[in-house]
């Protein structure tokens, strides 16, 4: 009795954390699993993907940003996903109504940048909505960068023997995902 009022506690305080927070996707994650323990159903293995080390010592992927695929390495010092200004035009954003008032220190030294919102940004089969990024000037910078705006939804990513791994939280609807190469 007492494992089962520490458990309900843990996921009355974690569901707490979740609605403060006000990310709806989690707000779901965390309504299915509490549902889906009170039933004695166990949620499918979590979704992942794993790439490998370029030549270059950097992990390199091809992302699906409101459905369109993209180059992306994998920045875990930026703060944020950010988009090239070719890239954020491929993908059809406003371009002409983004206000680049964000300063941004890149490799390439000191830019602006603009603030928007991703509807969809994919990683082989994780898929984050609503992330939040930024766009830097025409020109300013040759590579997209998966930052930690997507990083942190995720629930864990590791880098062991050369190979990143992103898990991302399990899928409650489906139970035939497992890890999976990011390819495109």
């Amino acid at each position: 009795m007492i494992r089962f009022l520490l458990v309900l506690i843990m996921l009355a305080g974690t569901a707490g954390a979740v609605v403060a927070y006000g990310d709806p996707d989690q707000i779901v994650r965390a309504s299915h699993k509490v549902s889906h323990m009170f039933r004695g159903q166990t949620a499918s293995p979590a979704p992942a993907v794993q790439i490998q080390r370029g030549q270059g010592g950097e992990f390199a992927l091809r992302a699906k940003i409101n459905g369109v695929t993209a180059p992306m390495v994998i920045d875990t010092g930026a703060t944020s996903v950010v988009l090239t200004w070719e890239t954020a035009r491929a993908i059809g954003l406003p371009l002409e109504m983004l206000e680049y008032d964000v300063d941004l220190e890149t490799a390439g030294g000191h830019t602006k940048a603009a603030r928007l919102t991703l509807d969809r940004l994919a990683v082989g089969h994780l898929v984050e909505k609503s992330v939040p990024a930024l766009v830097v000037q025409r020109g300013q910078m040759k590579t997209n960068l998966l930052g930690m705006s997507f990083l942190d939804r995720l629930e864990s990513w590791g880098v062991r023997a050369d190979k990143l791994m992103l898990t991302g939280y399990p899928d409650l609807q489906s139970s035939h995902r497992r890890a999976r190469t990011a390819v495109d």
